[in-house]
């Protein structure tokens, strides 16, 4: 007989993703709101908020039934719930531009002091390419080849997995095409140079999964086998979805050069 106290818990774990992905929902459409009403010259973009909302929707269908419930008993739910949580989600989410929603929306003061949060060292060692790409694909080969995967099975441990996927996934996105204003933020030629980099880690960690070459996954080969297949071909079309990004929100722009008057081409944010 099932436990009434242990039963309500569970139902209100799982009720806790959807209250908190609808108060982000409610926090975000309140802000434009506001922005809109502040400028109405400017406005906010209604893509910006539909992206953030899409972002939204695909965090919450990963993180409830079915898909939660296929991922504790299909690895290849697993790898689609990665792959929401970690990359799709994250893009939208990322294209939002939350922070500068906050921006045009908060007091003057708390404006500076997010400015200058925005401009910090931390932030800045942070939201540096190499280390972005650290968290969001290095994490997987310390996943999947050590035993860190099966013990992250319980409970608590699934939803620190959750939590690293989507603050990883949208760190990444942010650092590659987010629109929001980032400190030292290199070229489009390097940062797409990374994201290649995270697309050769992506393929190799995925054929040495279906190959089986020291993965620690304690499941059938026939499911570790598709989820290997998910993440290879989920994980490109992802990756091919933030070039696409990169390359949507910047444009070449002139500029005079000094000395010989030449025209120097330069990329410059495009305005959404």
């Amino acid at each position: 007989m099932t436990d009434p106290v242990t039963e309500h818990g569970a139902h209100f774990a799982g009720a806790l993703p959807v209250l908190a992905v609808l108060g982000c929902a409610i926090g975000y459409l309140r802000l434009a709101r506001l922005a809109r009403r502040r400028n109405p010259a400017r406005g906010w973009s209604r893509w910006r908020t539909a992206g953030f909302v899409a972002g939204l929707v695909l965090l919450g269908v990963a993180l409830v039934p079915p898909v939660a419930s296929l991922a504790h008993a299909d690895f290849r739910g697993h790898m689609l719930q990665h792959l929401l949580v970690g990359m799709y989600a994250p893009l939208a989410l990322v294209l939002g531009a939350p922070v500068t929603l906050m921006l045009r929306t908060l007091p003057a003061d708390g404006g500076r002091r997010l400015t200058a949060v925005l401009h910090s060292r931390p932030l800045r060692v942070v939201t540096h390419p190499s280390v972005a790409l650290l968290l969001s694909t290095g994490g997987l080969v310390v996943l999947y080849f050590t035993p860190l995967y099966n013990a992250a099975s319980a409970a608590a441990g699934h939803w620190l997995l959750h939590a690293h996927f989507l603050l990883s996934g949208c760190l990444f996105a942010y650092v590659i095409a987010g629109p929001d204003p980032a400190p030292d933020r290199p070229g489009v030629r390097t940062r797409l140079v990374y994201l290649g980099c995270a697309v050769a880690v992506h393929a190799v960690v995925a054929q040495l999964m279906y190959g089986g070459f020291r993965v620690d996954v304690h499941a059938p080969i026939p499911e570790v086998r598709g989820g290997a297949e998910i993440m290879y071909y989920g994980g490109d079309i992802a990756e091919l979805l933030l070039a696409a990004a990169l390359v949507a929100t910047w444009r070449p722009a002139p500029r005079t050069g000094a000395g010989r008057g030449t025209v120097v081409r330069r990329y410059e944010r495009r305005s959404w």
